[in-house]
């Protein structure tokens, strides 16, 4: 007998559901626990596919809620679902997909597409035949119902449907070809359906699809001029993949591609301009292709800058010229924040983030280059849209072409700029910003009389205008400083500077960010320049902090971090400190842990840690123990929630940001951090090793890491009574397929510490397991240059304690480690690198023959050797020499001459 639920049950579950609709959180915390005791029903997923597919007099929001439901009980409990429960819910669910109202129709694809995903095809075989043939119905739902889910289960299942099944059949085979029949069909909904879903495989490259390609052009261009506004949207969509996967497929009817394009982009619906404009910045990154539009930059360009006009939509929610300073920001204006782990770095520059030393960069991974455009809004309106796809077009445009755009550019530039609109000449100082990393060399000559207008546009009487007069100028910092001339610094950068930190204080809080954002870009690219401002600015952000509500308070901190790295030491003044530090650390201290500045304001403190240097230390005592509650107390309440699903999993970025704040106060104090890391039996050794296994979030390791190798160059005595468990949880996380590329990294920075600390007798056991993973992972052409780099540097420190164990694996290495250590800038951390390689090849000269050529290279890349390496090198080549003895002329011969009077010269070889 078919199971049927029990109707007072049945009943209390229909009133739950109702209940849901309630904005009561009292309620709402009711209805979650007792749904939370009900997933344990043996029979709870019966109940509510009866509500969603059976109970069509009920409401279709609660049939709606059933079915939402049913996905989630399907996704969280599929493994410990029963067979026989689970063929139900299929059957049934076939069954039901024509119901009449849309809403449950798309709930029930939701679930049917959700178990197809999770158990795959093979689990479900009947399933893409009976959709497949359902396309057929004269029933327009029934229809609509089988492409909904059909849509649903390429996005989810894209790769595995071009598996062939048990007989052989590959699924898109079939599909395909039926899809692009639909692209003519009477229903715009199934036109959008088939077009949207048969990009999916365009995207993918897809080999089933590639047969059918001059179909599916063929059959697109048809909707060219749909007059629906989804299918257009689509058509948009699917060029831009076509031009990103398959631009050959374009090429023969390029003019009237672009041209089409050109024309979409200047739709009157903004959602179909936007979907068409995405296609000039798909078009950019098309390297072999860019040249192309060249010829049609007279006509894209004017109309990028078009696009960048405020519409009435965009007013309607940011035009909002009020002195709302004042006004405290609700939470769900503020954007969630989550903390970058550290990384470390050698290659080139020190990067933007926290300085670990002059030998190496912890820095935070580069925001995506669209983030600049999301600025200059409110963020309660900060999704993509026609306005800054625009402004992001044209800046990949300006980075294409450089200067050649601005004679297309200047005349609309002039022209906006000159405007009585102000929307107008709002977006013509979008498009300055927005050209000022293209065409920065071409702008040079008109930048004396535009920034002094930038500047000017601060005091506008729209707020929009103001805030991004401030991005827009941001840009041209880099000239303001650099490139204005000698002794320019007091007509364009002071002026610049002081107009943003006036700025910073204006009355509008939208205005507020875009200046103190733009304050901190200024800042970043000043660097030590900063160091004469330090009091004004000081005096401004600490204003600032009285001023400003929640959500400018997070940029504040960045501000105040950011100033901190920009000089570096020279915050360390009593005067600057006194400013400073109370503000900071009494805000920090008097936050609550599971709020959303802990992130941000632990970041600042950590920059004014490493800046401030041993004068941190007045502070560190108080913020080092929080630090190792946070850790501790996350770390317990998130074992508790394995164990007891009630518990809501803690915020594991709690714990990265604590353990980062840890590794700058360590820097800080250097050697005397050892008294407060001793404290408690070192109890923060034992979390530190807790967290270097925390599998689920990999960041947990990769600070954990960065801690542990900054506590192994100040604190080591105390890491080495527990070195054997140290290096028994580090070893295995020196991935040689480098699954979690930043932990890997950490991982193995942290060796090299280790061992030139611990030294030969406590290293020997370590060094042929670390060898076994190292040398693989350096000689890797895969391996990210970051990761090969401190690969490169571990062997030379592990070298320099144990050379002979490392040298005997000299010539395999060799040649690699020469041409990763090349580029890489001088540092104390390259330098005990290359000592090890030297004294490697000390014991073991014929290991450096064949990468001879590469070892001279890498020793002339030295800039500013000191004097030990120096005559390291002087002592390397001299053995080298006398060992080669009549042969050495014929191996300094295969050399370049100018390399080898350089070798003679610099190491008397």
């Amino acid at each position: 007998m078919e199971w049927q639920p029990e109707p007072e049950s049945l009943r209390q579950l229909i009133q739950l559901f109702n209940s849901t609709q309630s904005v009561d959180n009292a309620v709402q915390q009711q209805n979650n626990q007792r749904l939370e005791e009900l997933r344990r029903v043996p029979d709870f997923i019966n109940y509510l596919l009866f509500v969603l597919i059976v109970m069509k007099d009920e409401n279709s929001t609660v049939r709606a809620v059933a079915g939402l439901l049913l996905k989630n009980n399907v996704r969280q409990d599929f493994a410990s679902i029963p067979p026989h429960v689970l063929e139900y819910v299929k059957r049934k669910s076939i069954d039901a997909i024509g119901d009449p109202d849309t809403l449950v129709r798309h709930t029930l694809g939701t679930v049917i597409a959700t178990i197809v995903a999770l158990g795959k095809i093979r689990s479900w075989p009947e399933i893409l035949p009976r959709l497949m043939q359902l396309l057929d119905s004269s029933d327009y739902p029934v229809v609509e119902g089988s492409w909904d889910i059909l849509r649903k289960i390429c996005d989810e299942c894209t790769r595995e449907l071009e598996e062939p099944l048990d007989d052989g059949t590959l699924p898109l085979n079939v599909m395909l070809p039926r899809f692009l029949s639909f692209f003519s069909s009477e229903s715009p909904t199934l036109r959008e359906y088939a077009i949207s879903t048969t990009t999916l495989f365009v995207r993918e490259s897809s080999e089933c699809m590639k047969p059918m390609m001059d179909t599916f052009v063929v059959e697109l261009f048809k909707r060219a001029n749909d007059d629906n506004s989804e299918v257009l949207k689509a058509v948009c969509k699917a060029v831009v993949a076509l031009i990103e996967t398959r631009p050959d497929m374009l090429m023969p009817e390029l003019e009237n591609v672009v041209n089409y394009m050109i024309h979409t982009s200047q739709n009157s619906d903004p959602d179909i301009a936007m979907e068409a404009c995405e296609f000039w910045l798909s078009f950019c990154e098309q390297e072999e292709m860019v040249e192309s539009l060249k010829p049609f930059l007279s006509q894209v360009i004017p109309t990028l800058m078009r696009g960048m006009v405020y519409s009435e939509e965009d007013l309607m929610i940011l035009d909002n010229n009020d002195e709302d300073a004042v006004v405290p920001d609700s939470e769900q204006d503020i954007k969630p924040r989550h903390h970058r782990a550290r990384t470390h770095e050698h290659h080139g520059a020190a990067a933007g983030g926290s300085s670990n030393s002059d030998d190496g960069s912890i820095h935070e991974d580069d925001e995506d280059d669209d983030d600049e455009y999301d600025s200059d809004d409110d963020d309660v309106y900060s999704e993509w849209n026609l306005r800054k796809c625009s402004a992001a077009s044209l800046d990949v445009i300006s980075t294409a072409f450089g200067d050649h755009i601005l004679e297309f550019v200047l005349p609309v530039l002039k022209e906006e700029l000159a405007s009585d609109d102000w929307r107008v000449k709002e977006a013509g100082i979008l498009a300055l910003g927005a050209i000022a990393e293209g065409c920065m060399t071409g702008m040079q000559p008109h930048l004396p009389s535009l920034l002094p207008y930038l500047i000017q546009w601060f005091k506008h009487e729209k707020a929009l205008v103001r805030s991004i007069a401030c991005w827009s100028a941001s840009r041209y910092g880099k000239w303001a400083i650099y490139e204005s001339g000698p002794n320019m610094l007091a007509v364009y950068f002071e002026p610049l500077l002081a107009g943003l930190l006036e700025t910073m204080m204006d009355k509008n809080k939208r205005v507020q960010e875009a200046a103190c954002s733009a304050f901190a870009t200024l800042e970043e690219e000043a660097g030590p320049y900063m160091v004469p401002y330090i009091q004004p600015v000081l005096e401004t952000l600490m204003r600032a902090f009285s001023l400003y509500q929640r959500k400018n308070l997070i940029i504040l901190y960045d501000a105040v971090g950011t100033l901190a790295e920009a000089v570096g030491s020279e915050l360390n003044q009593p005067q600057f400190i006194h400013m400073l530090m109370p503000n900071v650390i009494e805000r920090w201290e008097d936050l609550p842990t599971d709020d959303h500045h802990m992130f941000p304001l632990s970041e600042c403190l950590s920059a004014i840690a490493l800046a401030l240097g041993p004068s941190f230390a007045p502070y560190a005592q108080t913020a080092y123990e929080r630090c190792v509650q946070i850790i501790g107390e996350t770390l317990q309440i998130c074992q508790q929630s394995h164990q007891d699903p009630t518990i809501e999993t803690p915020d594991m970025d709690l714990v990265i940001v604590a353990l980062d704040f840890i590794s700058a106060i360590v820097q800080a104090l250097g050697d005397n951090s050892q008294p407060l890391i001793a404290e408690h039996n070192g109890v923060v050794l034992q979390l530190i090793g807790m967290c270097m296994v925390f599998e689920s979030v990999p960041e947990v390791r990769q600070s954990a890491f960065a801690l542990l190798g900054d506590l192994a160059m100040h604190c080591f005595p105390l890491l080495l009574p527990q070195l054997d468990a140290i290096m028994q949880q580090l070893i295995p996380q020196i991935d040689r397929n480098f699954m979690h590329i930043n932990v890997c990294n950490n991982a193995t920075w942290s060796v090299g510490e280790i061992a030139l600390q611990a030294g030969q007798e406590p290293m020997k056991n370590y060094v042929n397991p670390l060898l076994e993973r190292l040398i693989p992972m350096l000689n890797n052409p895969n391996t990210p240059l970051t990761l090969a780099e401190n690969a490169a540097i571990t062997i030379g420190r592990m070298g320099v304690v144990c050379p002979a164990m490392v040298a005997p694996n000299l010539e395999v290495f060799a040649e690699r480690w020469c041409m990763v250590l090349s580029s890489v800038k001088d540092n104390d951390e390259k330098s005990s690198a290359f000592q090890g390689m030297m004294t490697m090849i000390g014991t073991n000269p014929q290991g450096i023959s064949k990468a001879f050529l590469y070892f001279c290279q890498a020793a002339l890349n030295w800039q500013t050797p000191d004097s030990y390496l120096m005559n390291m090198f002087v002592q390397t080549f001299a053995g080298l020499k006398q060992l080669a003895g009549d042969e050495w002329e014929a191996s300094m011969g295969m050399l370049d001459p100018q390399v080898r009077q350089l070798i003679k010269d610099r190491f008397n070889a």
